[in-house]
């Protein structure tokens, strides 16, 4: 991917930024003097919002693809992989079990259940693993960890250990060991169904594991993110905006923003400030495009400068207040007692937990002409430290 176009892009972004802010300027001056903004400048504020958003998705794509690797399909050299993956994909297009079967009872897995479909190659699960990440917003700034089980318990420590100075010939006094507490994050079961016709899954110039990939990110990839979000906890994972209101490790303390279904720039200076600094030096400010747009419009009243600021060198990232903005499409939307912006330092506060292994159940019965592809894949989310996130809710 060329430098040249993704510098002259930003370039472009640039020059569209300074159009925003100075419309911005327009819309201001115009609320002073009579009131309210001209219907004109609004709709050209909003026309030039939507400008900038498709620039910066497009510097992103372009940012991503340059740094991916050329990949062609799941190759690999390894014996046992290269079996494996000839008879993974005799087993989607044929239903051919028998290699399948000899290939898991050879590599010992511990997870081998027929009934339960068969695993599928390392090559495609480290595909759908890695694509499913690049596309989730939590994934991507969480702590993520995998393993074999069906649970993680994470020790939780709050507290710092007391010390204190003393003479070498001095006595001692006693110091406060920590609390520690456990927190147990269980895996829950998610599932996909891609379907496909016997004349696609039979065509040769279709690389079907390359399809089921495709189809597997997609469907996981959107279950995931909404759940990490605010999934209730019962049979998916625990979302950051499921939590109690508090300031205690398993609950998230919510920041008002003091003004009726609006972001104000006051009540982005408390939720800031509201955030201890040893989470403060990593922490990331999590909210979905329409909010970022609200946010655009924005300033520091004691210096007339935007809180929002756009990236504009390459591999950087908008900021507020000098710290990253992620954005979501599954955070709420500008309403009345939503919780309209995430901040905090999320890889110490969330935790993500993958279980190995996806696996494939081959369906060519229950919904002829169509063979479906039962997809299940093991993943748990909940809270570690709630100190390390705060909320901030618009008023209801």
């Amino acid at each position: 991917m060329s430098i040249t176009e993704i510098t002259n892009k930003v370039n472009q972004l640039a020059n569209h930024w300074e159009q925003f802010k100075s419309l911005n300027e327009r819309r201001l001056a115009e609320i002073e003097k009579k009131g309210s903004a001209d219907s004109l400048t609004v709709s050209s504020l909003e026309k030039i919002g939507a400008t900038i958003d498709q620039f910066e998705q497009s510097i992103n794509q372009l940012n991503v693809g340059s740094q991916r690797p050329c990949v062609q399909g799941f190759a690999t050299n390894n014996t046992l992989d290269v079996e494996h993956k000839n008879a993974f994909v005799s087993y989607l297009k044929k239903g051919a079990e028998s290699g399948l079967s000899s290939i898991e009872r050879k590599s010992l897995s511990s997870s081998s259940d027929v009934d339960g479909g068969y695993l599928i190659t390392k090559g495609m699960a480290n595909s759908v693993v890695s694509s499913i990440s690049t596309g989730s917003p939590i994934r991507n700034i969480a702590t993520v960890t995998t393993i074999s089980g069906d649970a993680l318990e994470v020790i939780q420590d709050y507290d710092n250990a007391a010390a204190g100075w003393t003479l070498e010939s001095d006595s001692r006094s006693e110091t406060q060991a920590p609390q520690l507490s456990k927190v147990v994050i269980p895996v829950h079961e998610l599932y996909a169904q891609p379907k496909a016709t016997q004349k696609l899954v039979d065509d040769a110039s279709i690389d079907i594991e390359k399809w089921l990939s495709d189809k597997l990110v997609e469907s996981f990839g959107a279950s995931e993110n909404a759940a990490f979000v605010y999934g209730d906890g019962v049979g998916k994972p625990k979302g950051i905006l499921s939590y109690n209101a508090g300031i205690s490790a398993d609950t998230i303390q919510r920041i008002s923003s003091g003004k009726k279904g609006v972001i104000t720039a006051q009540s982005l200076f408390n939720l800031y400030y509201s955030l201890s600094e040893n989470f403060a030096v990593k922490a990331k400010f999590v909210m979905n495009r329409a909010a970022v747009q609200a946010i655009r419009m924005l300033k520091d009243e004691s210096t007339g400068q935007y809180l929002w600021q756009p990236s504009l060198t390459q591999g950087s990232a908008n900021t507020i207040f000098g710290m990253e903005v992620v954005e979501s499409a599954d955070m709420p939307i500008l309403s009345d007692g939503a919780f309209a912006v995430a901040f905090g330092d999320f890889e110490s506060g969330y935790q993500i937990v993958d279980r190995q292994g996806i696996r494939i159940l081959r369906d060519p019965f229950t919904e002829k002409p169509f063979i479906k592809f039962y997809a299940t894949k093991r993943v748990g989310g909940g809270l570690i430290n709630g100190n390390a996130i705060k909320l901030l809710q618009l008023s209801a």
